[in-house]
């Protein structure tokens, strides 16, 4: 009787070991597969290595960043300095014709994009001053009729304004506000607000005691708009508004300028 049960436990087991319930004991007690029945095992029935599909990170080819364009100088050439000057012209800040040199006039032109955008004045163009071109930053004018020069002290630009639309912009450098002595008095350095019209002019050097002025428009006494060797992006100035000598020489050729014209100071 005992090996009647026996018997039959056994082939109760083994009936559960080919049903596969008994995930837990089934790999074992069943019998290897054929390396013809399973592309993974050899013919011993060892598992063989299969291509993995699945990728690491380094497998991943990686794209590198495009690297960032060169800052633009003074001294800088070719066709992206060519590109500023067309974009530096078209927004109205003056910069002679394209040449593909980024010299004296550029840099002007740049300092004064610099000045209307609220930005450092150091003549270069960084990713900030290229983000003030991209978005076409210009000044606005203040009159809102006929022809007017404006100088924004606080700006430090010189603005040429037909009907309240500001057509051409220049950097310029207006009184230091310092203190400064001649002939034993003491003055100060200002350029004094208000509305004025061109009321004189000398078509060359003006060897004032102050120093030489370049084909002087004057306004205000003997304040003027001129024509200077030195135009820092700063208030540097005994008073009047310096522009570069080759800002000016285009100011008289082209008769922006002419007698009479206002002259708005604020």
């Amino acid at each position: 009787m005992r090996r009647v049960l026996t018997a039959a436990v056994a082939l109760a087991i083994a009936a559960t070991l080919a049903t596969g319930c008994d995930t837990g004991g089934a790999d074992q007690a069943a019998p290897a597969p054929s390396a013809k029945g399973d592309p993974s095992r050899s013919a011993a029935g060892t598992p063989t290595a299969s291509p993995s599909t699945s990728t690491t990170p380094s497998d991943t080819p990686t794209s590198k960043p495009a690297p960032k364009p060169e800052k633009l100088k003074s001294g800088a050439k070719g066709e992206r300095v060519v590109a500023l000057q067309k974009r530096l012209t078209e927004l109205g800040y003056w910069n002679g014709k394209p040449d593909g040199s980024f010299g004296g006039k550029t840099q002007q032109a740049v300092f004064a994009l610099q000045k209307a955008a609220g930005l450092g004045r150091d003549g270069v163009v960084g990713p900030k001053t290229q983000k003030a071109l991209d978005r076409g930053v210009r000044p606005k004018a203040r009159s809102t009729s006929g022809r007017v020069i404006e100088i924004s002290k606080k700006r430090q630009l010189l603005m040429l304004v037909t009907d309240g639309e500001v057509t051409e912009v220049f950097n310029t450098s207006t009184g230091s506000n310092q203190h400064y002595e001649q002939e034993g008095q003491t003055y100060l350095a200002d350029t004094p607000s208000g509305r004025f019209r061109v009321s004189r002019q000398i078509d060359g050097w003006r060897h004032a005691p102050l120093g030489l002025l370049w084909r002087p428009k004057y306004f205000n006494g003997g304040i003027a708009v001129h024509g200077a060797n030195s135009v820092p992006p700063y208030p540097a100035s005994h008073g009047c508004a310096r522009v570069s000598i080759a800002a000016m020489n285009y100011l008289w050729t082209n008769d922006k300028l002419p007698l009479r014209t206002k002259v708005w100071v604020y």
